[in-house]
């Protein structure tokens, strides 16, 4: 199943997407809600509606607004090294453990919003990434089990603010502005693609420029061992976010200069059979005058 959670004719609702059409699960059952947090919780509530879905009213899913598919998710961590070509262009040694890190929920945002450059740097960087919402959660989870607990995979820019992310060994300032990291538009079951995503192929780009072009199978850190892994020391729960890292060609590495977004460009993180998360970039005071215009 491909999941979209968005906004059509002011009403958010989840929708079920085949090609350029969506049907509105939502409307079929309310019990559905606004968000995918219902359905990760309990999977029975498409069996309420699968039998509707081929006579549902279509939409166009050009003619829905993306909305973050997890409204609130609880936590959201995230790989920060996971492909050696990546490590190397940042100078980085190749860890024996990933390196990990948080993000708030004021950083992410929906694809299709305004990724905003924040005023006290113009050092804005993409960071095209494979994310997967952790269905059933649990502690101590083995890795023979760990794709049990995928409910599905999305697309995911971890834009990062690199001079803030120099500043302290922990990277949290220049990974946690307000609104950098975009977040789908769609999320993938598991069924529909390759186990773990593996063998995808992922790319950033700004209109006809290739930023980074890689395949999820390069990843350090599988899907299972990163769920393994973090939840050694963490009870993973229903609706959180991962994000698998990065693959080379981000624009800090960028020979002879390093390559930072403008406002203006819009940024495009594809991954194979997933979908394309697109984000328009805006300069801070730009975005802040638009909210107090409205």
């Amino acid at each position: 199943m491909k999941y979209l959670v968005g906004t059509y004719n002011s009403q958010t609702a989840v929708y079920a997407v085949t090609g350029d059409s969506a049907v509105n699960l939502t409307a079929l059952n309310p019990a559905i809600g606004s968000d995918l947090r219902a359905l990760i919780s309990d999977s029975a509530l498409l069996d309420t509606v699968s039998g509707q879905m081929d006579a549902a009213p279509k939409v166009a899913v050009s003619d829905i607004t993306p909305a973050l598919p997890v409204a609130k998710p609880g936590t959201i961590i995230c790989l920060g090294l996971n492909y050696t070509d990546h490590i190397k262009e940042g100078g980085y040694e190749i860890p024996e453990y990933p390196a990990l890190f948080m993000r708030g929920k004021n950083s992410i945002m929906a694809a299709g919003a305004p990724l905003v450059r924040p005023s006290c740097s113009d050092k804005l960087d993409y960071e095209a990434e494979l994310m997967l919402v952790v269905g059933k959660g649990g502690r101590h989870i083995q890795e023979s089990d760990a794709l049990d607990h995928v409910f599905g995979y999305t697309v995911f820019n971890d834009g990062s603010v690199r001079d803030y992310q120099r500043k302290t060994h922990q990277w949290t300032p220049g990974k946690n502005f307000d609104n950098t990291g975009a977040v789908g538009p769609y999320v993938v079951t598991p069924d529909e693609l390759p186990d773990g995503a593996s063998g995808l192929k992922i790319e950033s780009r700004v209109g006809d420029e290739i930023l980074q072009s890689s395949n999820t199978a390069n990843m350090i850190w599988s899907v299972a061992q990163t769920i393994a892994t973090i939840s050694e020391y963490t009870t993973l729960e229903p609706g959180d976010l991962i994000a698998l890292g990065t693959p080379p060609g981000v624009g800090h590495a960028k020979k002879p200069h390093p390559r930072w977004l403008k406002p203006g460009e819009v940024v495009d993180i594809e991954i194979e059979n997933i979908g394309i998360c697109s984000n328009p970039i805006v300069d801070e005071k730009d975005y802040n005058a638009k909210d107090t215009a409205a």
